[in-house]
């Protein structure tokens, strides 16, 4: 088995604007996060499609450093929350206890990931899992 991980050079500006984008986008999350969690707080899902659109545009050009395992894991959060989400909407119009508690997992799930993620990111180090 070959263990050997190709990785391109990047310059330290190209990589710090990309710590920037990442920072921009997983703050954002975070908004969406925690307003998904903290009863009667609001957040557009503006914002987590700006972030989405970020991570997407982004992701190439992070493509061979240890920043694309962020941006790929922002992705795949939005995704299976979103799948999630539609799976459990009709608890809500069957039965708004469930409902409730599931969107509430849901929502959890996706705050202990963004955070798991920023706190990563802090220590410069890629995203697995």
């Amino acid at each position: 088995m070959n263990d050997v991980v190709d990785v391109k050079t990047v310059d330290s500006a190209a990589m710090e604007s990309l710590k920037t984008w990442g920072w921009v986008s997983y703050l954002l999350h975070l908004i969406v996060a925690v307003a998904a969690v903290v009863p009667s707080a609001q957040a557009s899902i503006v914002l987590l499609l700006i972030a989405l659109v970020i991570d997407l545009v982004k992701r190439s050009d992070a493509q061979g450093t240890w920043q694309q395992s962020h941006f790929s894991w922002r992705i795949r959060s939005v995704i299976w929350a979103g799948i999630l989400y539609v799976v459990t909407a009709p608890l809500w119009i069957l039965f708004l206890v469930p409902g409730w508690i599931a969107w509430t997992l849901i929502s959890l799930w996706f705050l202990y990931r963004i955070v798991r993620g920023m706190v990563a990111m802090n220590k410069d180090q890629a995203i697995h899992g």
